[in-house]
């Protein structure tokens, strides 16, 4: 089944490589890409991302290589083997969190969180946001939160963060426990020229601030 063994452990190798370079944790490095491959941002705001088509470039030989290291079974070999990178990350940082991780380090967001904002003046507009955050250690967590912009918003108007208007907010979440986290607010944004008039977004991103730690989730 094995065809040549250092040429499979090149591959595997490789592949770890990809996956050291974007894996998910702490921070999420895939929230401004526009376009991506795999676990790899091709490009964003910004143009195009040299690490990430490298490490995309990576993947392909890697896969190259597995399929000469094999003698036969290719096609599910290559399966599994996408399968794995692409669940494996997942599992390492639930693991991780609920064994050894603190603090806000042991905080997971399913990233389905939703905003909705409706104008009620000229300067005031309702704020509503929910999202779902698990803290999967074995003690109680407080932390607190702040809303991150779009990125694919343009010429610096804001939407998410004019919640920050009146943030950010304290979050206790208590062991092993998940918690809905609603927040409505009444903001005054006279002092902010560009922001939205009204509207919904899904997938809201947020900061998790604990004294100078920081994650982008």
């Amino acid at each position: 089944m094995i065809r040549n063994k250092i040429v499979l452990i090149c591959s595997i190798v490789i592949l770890g490589i990809c996956m050291y370079l974007y894996f998910p944790f702490p921070n999420n490095d895939m929230l401004d890409a526009y376009s991506t491959f795999m676990s790899f941002p091709i490009s964003n705001q910004d143009g195009y991302i040299v690490l990430g088509i490298i490490g995309s470039a990576m993947f392909l030989i890697a896969i190259i290589l597995l399929v000469i290291g094999m003698k036969k079974y290719h096609f599910w070999t290559i399966v599994l083997v996408v399968i794995v990178y692409t669940f494996l990350p997942n599992f390492l940082i639930m693991t991780y969190q609920e064994t050894l991780a603190s603090g806000i380090m042991a905080i997971s967001y399913d990233g389905e969180g939703q905003c909705n904002f409706e104008n009620v003046s000229e300067d005031l507009i309702n704020g509503e946001c929910n999202l779902i955050l698990h803290n999967r250690s074995n003690e109680a967590v407080t932390f607190e939160l702040e809303f991150l912009d779009s990125y694919f918003m343009e010429d610096g108007m804001r939407m998410e963060s004019l919640m920050n208007v009146v943030g950010p907010y304290s979050i206790t979440i208590e062991a092993n426990q998940e918690k809905s986290i609603y927040i409505k607010e009444l903001l005054d944004l006279s002092g902010i020229p560009k922001h939205i008039e009204s509207g919904t977004s899904f997938n809201v991103h947020v900061n998790l601030i604990d004294g100078e730690t920081k994650r982008t989730l």
